[in-house]
C-alpha cells in the first residue's frame, strides 16, 4: 500500500471540477500537489483555496513545451512525482451529421475543427502530460500511479462521436502502458489505471436546463449525480492500493447509457 502523506501529485485540469477536488483530498490527506490549466485567473483562484501545499502552472497540454516543462517544474519544486492526473479535457457536442425531418437531408455536420480540438486537448495532451511526467519518474525512481480519466461516454453516446472516442482511448491506455511498463520491469513501480465517471455534478452540469436535468437523473439508479469529491476519493484508493493496475474502473451510480434492466 502507498501512503499520500508526503506523495506529490501532479493534477491538469487542476484549477475546477474533478481536478480541483482531486487537489483538495489528495492535500488533506498530507499530500502536494502541482495544479496546472491554461487559465491564469483559475488557477490564482485555486491557490487560495488550496494553500500552502499546493503550487501552480499555467500549461497548454497540447504543447510539447509546456508539458515538459510542467514535469521538470513538478522536480524541482518537489522532488518527486507520485500521480499524475491528466484531468484537463473539454467537450464539444454535435451529431456527425444532422438530417432535416421533412426532406431526410443533411444540413449540417460537425466541423473538423470540433472534432480535431476535442482530439488534440483530451487524447494528445494526455499523452504527452503522460510521456513527460513519466520520464521525471523513471528518471528519479519515483513510485506512483498514472490515472486517466474515461467516462462512461466511452461505450458511445449519440453526438460525441468526438468527446466517446478520446474516452473510449482513455480505456485502452492503461493496458498499453503496464504491459510497456512490465516489459521494461517499471510495473511494480509505476502503475497506470482510469477512473470512468458517469454524470458528475460539476457547475457546468447542475446549471443544466432543468428538465434536461431530470431527463439525466431519471436514468441514475441511485437517483442523483456523482459528487466530484467521490471521484477524487476513488483516485486515491486506486493510488493507494498497489494492486489495481492495467483497468479501468467505473463511477457512475449505476448509469447504463439509459438502460433499466
Amino acid at each position: 500500500m502507498l501512503d499520500i502523506q508526503g506523495a506529490v501529485a501532479v493534477i491538469t485540469g487542476g484549477s475546477g471540477g474533478i481536478g480541483l477536488a482531486l487537489a483538495r483530498h489528495w492535500i488533506a490527506s498530507g499530500g502536494k500537489v502541482v495544479i496546472a490549466d491554461i487559465d491564469g485567473d483559475a488557477l490564482g483562484r485555486a491557490q487560495e483555496q488550496l494553500g500552502d501545499d499546493a503550487v501552480t502552472f499555467v500549461c497548454d497540454v497540447t504543447s510539447e513545451e509546456d508539458n515538459g516543462a510542467l514535469a521538470e517544474f513538478a522536480i524541482k519544486q518537489y522532488g518527486r512525482i507520485n500521480l499524475v492526473a491528466p484531468f484537463a479535457g473539454i467537450i464539444k457536442d454535435g451529431m456527425m451529421v444532422s438530417v432535416d425531418r421533412e426532406s431526410g437531408k443533411v444540413t449540417s455536420k460537425m466541423p473538423l475543427e470540433d472534432f480535431k480540438k476535442v482530439i488534440d486537448i483530451n487524447l494528445t495532451g494526455v499523452f504527452l502530460t503522460v510521456r513527460e511526467c513519466v520520464e521525471q519518474m523513471v528518471n528519479h525512481e519515483c513510485r506512483g500511479l498514472v490515472c486517466l480519466v474515461s467516462s462512461t461516454g466511452s461505450l458511445g453516446t449519440a453526438g460525441q462521436i468526438n468527446y466517446s472516442s478520446t474516452k473510449a482511448a482513455m480505456s485502452v491506455i492503461p493496458k498499453v502502458l503496464t504491459a510497456e511498463f512490465f516489459r521494461r520491469k517499471l510495473a511494480d513501480k509505476i502503475r497506470c489505471a482510469a477512473v470512468a465517471p458517469g454524470y458528475v455534478g460539476t457547475p457546468m452540469v447542475k446549471n443544466m436546463n432543468q428538465k434536461a436535468l431530470d431527463r439525466v437523473l431519471g436514468d441514475i439508479p441511485i437517483g442523483r449525480l456523482i459528487e466530484p469529491e467521490e471521484v477524487a476519493v476513488l483516485v486515491c484508493d486506486i493510488y493507494k492500493n498497489e494492486a489495481l493496475a492495467g483497468e479501468t474502473f467505473f463511477i457512475n451510480g449505476g448509469l447504463r447509457l439509459g438502460s433499466r434492466g
